[in-house]
């Protein structure tokens, strides 16, 4: 008997006249990796809520079909039941964490359970030294990183001992080696303990090849269903991009057979393609030319009042028509970078000279003019109106900027359309950063500067971020964005900075840092190492094997 069975569902949102998710029919089997993709509002996450039992009981609205766990109208199941037995992470961390120490986070769902104060003690002390959290047990939450308030997340649901596992986008907020060690630990839930577990993901390369099943979801229905390879074969021929870059490589070069891992890539690159080492370097073309420098820091230092030193003698120059990406491990200093970069945080040592005038004193965003525009991590902190529209044009009022179609230049650009007079709340997370990404360009800024932009978008909505932004340099102005969307950098920044502990260990064309990294490449990338090196996106290893392979092929 399946653990979860799905027959004829259909579910409409409050208010809503378009159906989240329209005639849906799965199963799960216990003990299954599912992992369950599609673009941004195509219903993943009310899928999750599903499953977890949170739709319709409570977020309300109009519900046809049956949803069965272990062979029991799911209806019908008493919410503490499904507490113990399904464990959900939710998307945006924030809304799942209630305490204010990590230690007492991980007890809280224990202590509602009422289990005992030893039988606590132990689980907590297991989850944390599991998921690596034993040094922050004392930390307050709301000091912790996004990355780690994602790990302290699964943690409290891990304590809870559940049999089912649903994590939505959990390594949104994670380094590629953060990411690589956290989807290691899910796997070994999976394999080792049996837990069936759920994960929604849309970076792809990240995950693809750890799945028993693949679901690829658009305008809520199940669109592609099978194996990872089934499902990549198909996905491919259809040019649908939901599918990691190496399948999408081989999709686009013809071959029947289409790899999802880096190892099979190789494989099959070596078994049709043979080249003399070196023959298909890429050579690094983004030389730095004399350009106007929009910002300067110079020899900047941070301390937070906790005495953690987040910044240690940064010296940058960022220069009109430059693309760069902050990349480094969590907690490695990326954000603090950007708020001294806005004025949000003040060097305690150094300076930081914007577009030729020496930071202010009075360290406040309202002291800086709309020509610089910031944009946080959390998406809510920019939504305050009760329409999309509203949104855009209370932050051109705040400015003393007139429209002049600026609103509707913006919402074309970035795909928000369709959500023009919804409440922004009422969006999906993807849906709710792209707002807030419009509600910092619209004012036309001369720097951006995006923490984590990336975080929630599907590849075409990335896809439409990038073109945006490289348009935005195009036509003097820069971005400094931070990511951990190593395949966004590769193919959208110009240049690439590397944070760790604090400091700037790297800085340069983002083909000289990226090729030259372990961990921080891209798949294609890896697959082509040694083959062509310094490839690091799909476009650039089909102009490189492109031809070649065609030839075997026809």
């Amino acid at each position: 008997m399946p653990i979860f069975e799905i027959k004829d569902l259909t579910y409409f949102y409050p208010e809503s006249q378009r159906p989240a998710l329209k005639d849906v029919n799965m199963s799960i089997e216990e003990g299954e990796f599912l992992l369950v993709t599609g673009g941004s509002g195509s219903g993943k996450s009310s899928l999750a809520r599903v499953l977890a039992g949170l739709i319709p009981g409570f977020s309300g609205g109009r519900i046809s079909g049956s949803v069965f766990f272990r062979g029991k109208d799911i209806e019908q199941i008493d919410r503490r039941t499904m507490a113990g037995e399904v464990g959900i992470v939710f998307q945006d961390p924030e809304k799942q964490l209630v305490k204010t120490s990590v230690e007492a986070e991980i007890a809280f769902g224990l202590e509602n359970l009422g289990l005992p104060q030893q039988e606590m003690a132990r689980r907590v002390a297991e989850v944390m030294s599991f998921l690596g959290l034993a040094d922050l047990r004392r930390e307050f939450t709301a000091k912790l990183s996004g990355g780690q308030k994602q790990k302290l997340a699964l943690a409290a649901v891990l304590a809870m001992q559940p049999s089912v596992l649903i994590l939505d986008e959990p390594t949104s907020q994670l380094d590629p080696v953060a990411a690589e060690d956290f989807l290691n630990v899910v796997k070994r839930l999976n394999e080792d303990m049996g837990l069936t577990v759920i994960l929604i993901e849309q970076r792809l390369e990240r995950c693809f090849h750890l799945a028993d099943k693949v679901l690829i979801m658009e305008d809520g229905r199940i669109r592609f269903e099978g194996t990872p390879e089934q499902v990549a074969r198909r996905a491919a021929f259809c040019e649908n991009p939901f599918i990691p870059p190496v399948a999408r490589f081989f999709g686009k070069v013809g071959f029947n057979t289409i790899p999802v891992t880096v190892k099979d890539g190789r494989r099959m690159l070596k078994q049709n393609f043979n080249p003399a080492p070196g023959n298909f370097s890429m050579s690094s073309s983004e030389g730095m030319h004399e350009r106007e420098p929009l910002i300067r820091m110079e020899g900047v230092w941070f301390t937070y009042p906790d005495g953690r030193e987040a910044l240690q003698d940064i010296n940058l120059e960022i220069c009109a028509g430059e693309l760069v990406a902050v990349i480094g491990p969590n907690g490695s200093g990326k954000s603090t970078l950007l708020k001294n970069m806005a004025g949000l945080l003040k060097p305690g040592r150094g300076r930081v000279i914007m577009m030729g005038n020496k930071q202010p004193k009075s360290a406040t965003r309202t002291t800086w003019d709309p020509s610089v525009g910031y944009l946080s991590q959390n998406p809510n902190d920019y939504l305050f109106q009760d329409t999309v529209e509203e949104e855009l044009l209370y932050t051109l009022k705040n400015f003393g900027i007139a429209s002049n179609g600026a609103v509707d230049e913006i919402i074309e650009k970035l795909s928000l359309g369709d959500f023009r007079r919804v409440n922004p709340r009422d969006l999906s997370y993807g849906e709710r950063q792209r707002v807030a990404l419009a509600s910092v360009l619209v004012t036309g800024p001369k720097l951006l500067l995006l923490d984590e932009p990336t975080k929630g978008l599907d590849y075409r909505l990335k896809s439409d971020l990038g073109e945006v932004l490289a348009e935005f340099c195009r036509q003097g102005a820069a971005v400094v964005l931070t990511t951990h969307d190593v395949e966004f950098a590769a193919k959208y920044a110009s240049r690439v900075i590397m944070l760790f502990c604090g400091r700037v260990i790297c800085d340069g064309p983002v083909h000289q840092v990226l090729s030259d990294s372990i961990f921080y490449s891209t798949q294609i990338g890896r697959m082509c190492r040694g083959f062509a090196d310094g490839i690091l996106t799909p476009e650039e290893a089909l102009a490189v094997f492109k031809p070649a392979l065609a030839k075997i092929i026809n």
